[in-house]
C-alpha cells in the first residue's frame, strides 16, 4: 500500500491510494497533475472519492473518468452539486475501492454534505475541508457547533491514524494557533518544523492525529491555557471552538 501527495492548482492536494487491487484518488482538483502522478507511475486509476462540491475538489473528475474509466463515489447529500456519481454515500456506510475497505464520515460544517474517508487498513482518514493540519475549514454552509461535532468524530479515531487534508494552510493555520495557544511547547516545535518543511518545498497538509490533538487548537477547546486566554473558563466546549474559528476568520 503506497499513499502519494499530488499537488494541484495553488494549494490544493489530490491523494493517490495504491492499494492491492487497484489505485484510488482522493478528490481531483485538476486532472493534468494527477495524470502525470499516475503516469509516471505506470498506474491506472481504479476508484475515484469525492468528498465535497467545491469546485476546487472535483474540477478534474469529469477528465479523470472519461480518461480511465473510474468509479466515483461522493456524498449522497451533495449529488445534485457533483459530477454523476456511480456511488452515493453517506456517514457510516462502508465499501470497497482498490481492495481497501473504505468507511465514511458525515462532517458537515464546511459544507453540508461534506464527508471523509476513513481506511483502517492504511492507518488513514481523508478529510479535506474538515479537520486540517492545525486548522479546519471556514464554515461557509454549517454552523460551529455542527462543526465541532464533526471533528469531535475524528478526533475519535485511533491516535496513530495519518490524517490527510485538501490544502497547503500548515504555515498560516500555525501562526494564527500560537495566537491562541502561545505557551504551547510542541506548538511551538511544529510551527517551526513546517516553517522549515515550506522553505524546503515539502507538503505538511498530512500528519497524525496524534500531532493534531497536541498542537490544532480547534481540536484543544477544553485546554485550560487556552480557556484562561480567551477569557472562557467556564464555557462549553463547543462555544470555546466556536470562539476560536471566529477569531480565526478575522486573522
Amino acid at each position: 500500500m503506497e499513499i502519494i501527495t499530488v499537488p494541484c492548482l495553488s494549494d490544493n492536494y489530490a491523494y493517490l491510494v495504491k492499494g492491492p487491487t487497484g489505485v484510488t484518488l482522493i478528490d481531483a482538483p485538476e486532472a493534468a497533475p494527477i495524470v502525470a502522478a499516475l503516469d509516471a507511475r505506470g498506474w491506472q486509476l481504479s476508484d475515484l472519492l469525492i468528498t465535497h462540491h467545491h469546485h476546487d475538489h472535483v474540477g478534474g473528475v469529469d477528465a479523470l473518468r472519461e480518461r480511465y474509466g473510474c468509479t466515483v463515489t461522493g456524498p449522497r447529500a451533495e449529488a445534485e452539486k457533483l459530477p454523476n456519481l456511480d456511488r452515493a454515500v453517506q456517514g457510516g456506510d462502508t465499501f470497497e475501492a482498490g481492495g481497501l475497505d473504505v468507511q465514511v464520515i458525515y462532517v458537515p460544517g464546511h459544507t453540508l454534505g461534506h464527508v471523509a474517508f476513513y481506511l483502517p487498513s492504511a492507518g488513514a482518514v481523508f478529510t479535506a475541508d474538515s479537520l486540517m493540519a492545525l486548522g479546519c475549514g471556514r464554515i461557509f454552509e454549517g454552523t460551529a457547533p455542527m462543526m465541532w461535532d464533526s471533528l469531535s468524530k475524528l478526533a475519535a479515531l485511533p491516535p496513530q491514524t495519518t490524517v490527510y487534508s485538501g490544502h497547503e494552510y500548515t504555515a498560516s493555520n500555525a501562526k494564527f494557533a500560537l495566537t491562541v495557544d502561545p505557551r504551547n511547547e510542541a506548538l511551538i516545535l511544529r510551527a517551526d518544523a513546517i516553517a522549515k518543511a515550506r522553505t524546503e518545498g515539502r507538503p505538511t497538509a498530512a500528519c497524525t492525529l496524534s500531532e493534531e490533538l497536541a498542537t490544532n487548537p480547534f481540536l484543544r477547546p477544553d485546554s485550560p491555557a487556552i480557556r484562561d486566554l480567551l477569557g472562557m473558563k467556564a464555557a462549553s466546549d463547543a462555544e470555546v471552538f466556536a470562539e476560536i474559528r471566529a477569531r480565526k476568520d478575522r486573522f
